[in-house]
């Protein structure tokens, strides 16, 4: 199941939608959240998705990848589900002893498992297709004006990246330690919750430990290297706004004006 988690990974390639601007990649992924959400319709969450699966399309990368990403999180759909189809009032469709199912509860059921799908789909086109390096640099560019407020802008985006960074590696260090206690005659799959909750105890005391470990020596690595946060730093590579980033938040306008029409119209 750890191995199926993909969130925060960067997947080398040189498709369009890689080599987009890392600024417009992020404008783009917070207009398809207001696109998803803002659907209403059938006709104008099929937009949605439409606009979703185009994007996917053009990253070149493997379809099974994303339904990969999506394993991990359908206990967490079920659930949304169920929660939507038995607490929403509605025509009653059937009823199980106290509990009634309505029409509306299946569509709102639907609707919230689509929108969350396609969510988790969303972020993780931009995270498969740019580096954290290029991500530090997104973000700082955009939340620049918020320096006139003193506000520690390459901090704040420095941090946001590091963290998306060590999901992976968090990941594969927790597989080692299970292992490693497996080996030792550990049981996680059988007993009662309040055993299993115990034989949790020996993976998260290893993997804080390492995880305090890993902060320490990068800590150590950034002043080796002289970080000093962002004042005065320079980049390698500059941000250069290209035709086919317009294109792209151009496309992005459009599909979203197309999904606020579609809910009008109907």
């Amino acid at each position: 199941m750890l191995k199926d988690i993909t969130i925060g990974q960067y997947f080398p390639g040189n498709s369009i939608v890689h080599r987009l601007d890392a600024r417009f990649k992020i404008i783009i992924t917070l207009i398809f959240i207001v696109m998803i959400f803002a659907a209403n319709t059938v006709w104008s969450v099929a937009a949605a998705v439409a606009f979703l699966l185009l994007s996917y399309a053009l990253t070149a990368l493997s379809p099974s990848l994303m339904l990969r990403s999506l394993k991990p999180v359908i206990p967490v759909l079920i659930v949304t589900a169920v929660i939507n189809v038995f607490f929403f009032e509605g025509e009653e469709i059937f009823r199980l002893w106290i509990i009634s199912v309505t029409d509306e509860g299946v569509k709102n059921a639907v609707f919230m498992l689509i929108r969350v799908t396609a969510l988790i789909v969303g972020s993780s086109v931009l995270t498969y297709t740019t580096s954290p390096i290029e991500l530090t640099g997104g973000i700082e560019k955009l939340l620049a004006p918020l320096k006139v407020l003193k506000f520690p802008v390459h901090e704040l985006a420095m941090m946001m990246t590091i963290a998306l960074r060590f999901i992976p590696t968090l990941i594969e260090e927790t597989e080692k330690i299970i292992s490693a206690q497996k080996a030792r005659g550990a049981d996680f799959e059988h007993g009662s919750l309040r055993e299993r909750a115990k034989a949790v105890i020996p993976i998260l005391v290893p993997l804080f430990i390492s995880a305090f470990r890993r902060a320490e020596e990068l800590a150590l690595a950034m002043e080796c290297r002289c970080y000093r946060g962002g004042e005065g730093r320079t980049r390698m590579k500059q941000m250069k706004v290209k035709p086919a980033d317009i294109v792209a938040l151009a496309v992005s306008v459009i599909f979203l004006a197309a999904v606020i029409v579609i809910d009008i119209l109907n």
